[in-house]
């Protein structure tokens, strides 16, 4: 069966669709693969095995080290945006006040140089006056205006004359931020957690990497699993566990002590700006031809 015109037509002065494909045009998915996903047992910040894991309401988990110095970091950002919006603040009043003692010396220079004769007084009612109350050319208060504005005038053609935007610092925020959800976050409302190892000999001999199990189940936790940790004690399970006995009979298995709904806290897989997130494990890239040659550019497709 001979093949379509249309897809060996090459003597057109654009590319058809079946060319643009060929080329690679449109939008490129690729499964990421286990490489691209952060383990849940890796730290969000260093992306390594936690240490001493602390983790926060909404499911983050950070090494304890990692979280301190994160927000320590941050405290001492704030403190110095803080000390900047003061300084400019207190040099805006000082300009202002500045500024106010600068015109009402102009006003008592010029009231008394009227009174001592140094400028002919105008009886003339019906003389106009400008929009700046002054009373003619020959005023000493229009001299010393025009002087000084040529003074201070700035010659945007000269390099050292060149006029400057002030920069404004805003008034930032006294609140921390968790690195990964960037809600607000406090020291005290994260908890350590409890992950409950492997000690069995086939795993001791196998590898020897460490591997977690859910005390209750005693399934292996991987990724591909969803997880829940108890803020009252710390202790993780999986979350068909969690659903069957906490929610249930509001009690730890491993220590016995109550839980309740809130204190269920279902953690995040994957996450960071290197690594997935949660359940999309499906990168998307839009790729357009360049102009003329067709090769094309890429740019990040748009989360969906």
């Amino acid at each position: 069966m001979p093949q379509r015109h249309s897809k060996n037509n090459n003597d057109l002065a654009f590319f058809t669709y079946d060319e643009k494909r060929k080329l690679g045009y449109g939008t490129q998915k690729e499964r990421l693969g286990r490489d691209s996903i952060k383990p849940f047992d890796a730290c969000c910040l260093c992306l390594k095995p936690f240490i001493d894991p602390l983790c926060c309401q909404k499911g983050h988990v950070f090494c304890k080290e990692c979280i301190l110095e994160c927000l320590l970091a941050q405290k001492k950002d704030i403190q110095r945006k803080l000390a900047a919006h003061a300084a400019q603040l207190k040099q805006e009043k000082e300009e202002e006040e500045e500024r106010l003692m600068l015109q009402k010396a102009r006003e008592l220079d010029a009231f008394d140089q009227q009174n001592h004769g140094a400028v002919p007084q105008y009886s003339d009612k019906n003389y106009t006056r400008d929009k700046n109350g002054f009373h003619g050319a020959n005023s000493v208060k229009v001299t010393s205006y025009e002087e000084e504005a040529l003074r201070n005038m700035k010659a945007f053609w000269l390099p050292s004359a060149t006029p400057e935007a002030p920069v404004k610092v805003e008034a930032p925020t006294t609140s921390t931020l968790c690195p990964e959800g960037n809600e607000k976050l406090k020291l005290k409302t994260l908890f350590p957690i409890h992950l409950t190892e492997d000690r069995s000999e086939q795993k001791k001999s196998k590898s020897l990497d460490k591997t977690y199990i859910c005390p209750s189940c005693k399934v292996t936790l991987t990724n591909t699993m969803s997880l829940v940790a108890l803020s009252s004690c710390g202790h993780v399970f999986c979350k068909k566990c969690a659903d069957k006995f906490m929610a249930v009979d509001k009690v730890c298995l491993v220590c016995n002590k109550g839980c309740k709904d809130r204190n269920l806290v279902p953690l995040e897989k994957g996450g960071t700006g290197f690594a997935g997130h949660g359940d999309h494990l499906e990168a998307t890239d839009f790729k357009h031809l360049g102009s003329g040659s067709g090769l094309g550019l890429v740019r990040p497709a748009m989360k969906t």
